[in-house]
């Protein structure tokens, strides 16, 4: 940047979620799509380009790199040892990390252990103690002394914030431990701390992304980016957590978030002046770099190579994953998969839930649910939309191994159960039927769903029959506020085959995520969990593959849900290229093919007649 006193890189990454190498355990074998790996040639080539230019460079993580493979739980069990990220970390010489939401799922303890190998400040300043102490190694800020080219001293301020939903989230670990306070109210203190010891620069990590609608951040939002990038004080916003990939090249406010599961780097230069105070941002530029491109046809383009230095970092723990993961548990008769999973019926799905009505039904003795019809909630977990045209269970019939236990069930919630009645089901199924787009009734290529909601939003009750229609405008926004048009979408709802009472109760089987408050289902809001021991859902699902628990009625049940009926109109499906092998399923329904997108999805016409 010519005319600058001093230059400034900074890298970042964020939403790793543990994929260390670029790698798909579910299906064994090489993604190129995503992984530190490959992140690491960027980060080496970004530094070099920035020494040629005489440029500071700093790296950050941002948070949710702990969990999200199967490598995740035997890195975090007690006496594992080092965590594989931070060893990570410590080889790709980071100059500090902000946590995330699910960087708690393993709870205080095991994030303890991790950070004890931390190479770097580990930082969260809306974390909250009560009655316990914080995890050793972790601070509210940092602040980095640097020196230019020239010499001058130049001292940088490093804070992180988080979602103060994810004392909720995970309620059953941290409930009366800790707290999570404001994003926004948070990083206003930190930048004045910062500035008031003397920093010249305020970085923020702010694992949570922009808010809806580019509104001001409410109150204890979830998503406050853009809020927190124009407090005054902040120079450079990080955002994360909705795992989304964008920029904002703003030279006042720069703002890189970094996709998900190493996909991207960010990369933002600072031109910096020198004052009589020290330091200002004159310019800045905002980027990001993929390790991979689409072509013009829609086909993968790799764009950076694996570290070889850092795989075989790495490949101690990759192999033994990878060796655990083939353990046999079982047989399918059918593929499992989600690529007609907003359409077509969902074996996949109906599979978890029955696993989780199985695991639950004996844990109903002697509570207020003893006698109740039991339902049972599941959500796909692959949808692709941000995660990529790959990013769908496929599982093929036959011998099934512990390794499709990631697509079945790709997150690591336990099983909750709740006692609910036929008005606060409606609710749930109205807010889940906000996934699809409102299509006008003899329109042609309408949008199905919308891909930038995530799939784990569309909760499916099995046990019930119901319909939903796409035509009419929903009751609800993503974030559970009732919208004033909305009008609503589920038809036919019945149990039995007859209407639900608004007053009749059921209990549901449900993971602890959406019992705890996850997704801000606006019918669940203040609804008691049924007390039950802690039990992963993998695991209920595991040991209902292999025979350990009976079979559930729930899994031979006919298809809980479809779509109403809309004469003359079409719509278009994004789905993965793997649902080709699939067609047949939907024999004699008009399916058209209509090939890839320039994004690598598969587009089906549907006719919703």
């Amino acid at each position: 940047m010519p005319g600058a006193d001093a230059r400034l890189r900074i890298l970042a990454t964020s939403d790793l979620h543990m994929h260390l190498t670029g790698f798909d355990y579910g299906a064994d074998r090489p993604d190129p799509a995503r992984g530190l790996t490959r992140i690491a040639s960027l980060i080496a080539t970004a530094r070099d380009e920035a020494a040629r230019d005489s440029a500071l460079v700093l790296l950050f993580d941002n948070g949710d790199g702990m969990q999200g493979t199967p490598m995740d739980e035997p890195a975090a069990a007690p006496g594992a040892g080092p965590h594989p990220l931070m060893r990570a970390f410590d080889h790709l010489r980071y100059d500090a990390i902000g946590l995330g939401n699910h960087d708690f799922d393993f709870g205080l303890e095991a994030l303890e252990r991790a950070l004890a190998a931390a190479p770097c400040p580990a930082l969260c300043a809306n974390l909250r103690p009560k009655g316990t102490a914080l995890p050793a190694g972790l601070r509210p800020r940092a602040i980095l002394d640097r020196r230019t080219p020239d010499g001058a001293p130049l001292r940088i301020g490093v804070f992180s914030v988080l979602p103060p939903q994810t004392g909720i989230w995970n309620r059953a670990l941290l409930a009366g431990r800790v707290g999570f306070d404001d994003i926004v109210q948070s990083a206003a203190r930190e930048a004045d701390a910062l500035r008031q010891a003397g920093c010249d620069l305020v970085i923020a990590l702010a694992h949570t992304g922009p808010e809806p609608d580019n509104a001001a951040a409410k109150p204890m939002a979830e998503n406050a980016l853009r809020t927190l990038a124009a407090l005054p004080g902040v120079d450079v916003a990080l955002g994360g957590h909705s795992h989304e990939a964008q920029t904002w090249d703003d030279p006042d406010r720069p703002a890189v978030m970094p996709g998900y599961a190493g996909s991207h780097l960010g990369v933002i230069d600072l031109a910096l002046a020198r004052t009589a105070g020290g330091w200002t941002v004159a310019r800045a530029t905002a980027a990001l770099r993929p390790v991979t491109r689409r072509d013009s046809g829609g086909h993968l383009q790799p764009l950076a190579a694996e570290d070889p230095a850092l795989a075989r970092l790495i490949a101690p723990a990759h192999e033994a994953t990878r060796t655990a993961l083939r353990t046999p548990i079982g047989q399918s008769a059918h593929p499992l998969h989600s690529y007609f999973s907003f359409f077509a019926p969902d074996r996949a799905l109906a599979l978890v839930a029955a696993a989780q009505a199985a695991a639950l039904r004996p844990h109903l003795v002697g509570t207020e649910a003893e006698g109740l019809p039991l339902l049972s909630a599941a959500a796909p977990g692959k949808t692709g939309g941000r995660g990529g045209p790959t990013h769908y269970t496929d599982v093929p019939a036959g011998p099934l191994r512990l390794r499709h236990l990631c697509d079945l069930s790709p997150f690591p919630n336990t099983l909750a159960g709740v006692v609910l009645t036929g008005a606060q089901i409606r609710d749930w199924l109205e807010q889940a039927a906000g996934q699809f787009h409102q299509i006008a009734p003899g329109s042609t290529d309408a949008p199905l769903t919308d891909p930038l909601l995530p799939g784990h939003g569309f909760d499916v009750l099995h046990g019930l029959s119901y319909a939903v229609d796409v035509t009419a405008a929903p009751l609800y926004t993503p974030d559970g506020t009732p919208r004033p048009d909305g009008a609503g979408r589920i038809r036919d709802l019945a149990w039995n085959g007859r209407p639900l009472a608004p007053d009749q109760r059921f209990a549901v089987a449900l993971n602890g995520y959406r019992a705890a408050g996850g997704g801000a289902f606006a019918a669940l809001r203040g609804v008691r969990p049924i007390p039950l021991p802690s039990l992963r859902i993998g695991d209920a699902l595991r040991d209902y593959i292999a025979g350990e628990l009976p079979r559930d009625p729930l899994e031979t049940a006919p298809p809980p849900w479809r779509l109403a009926p809309v004469p003359k109109t079409t719509a278009i499906l994004q789905t993965g290229l793997g649902a080709r092998t699939h067609l047949g399923e939907l024999a004699g329904r008009g399916i058209i093919d209509l090939g890839r997108d320039p994004d690598g999805f598969l587009r089906l016409r549907l006719p919703l007649g």
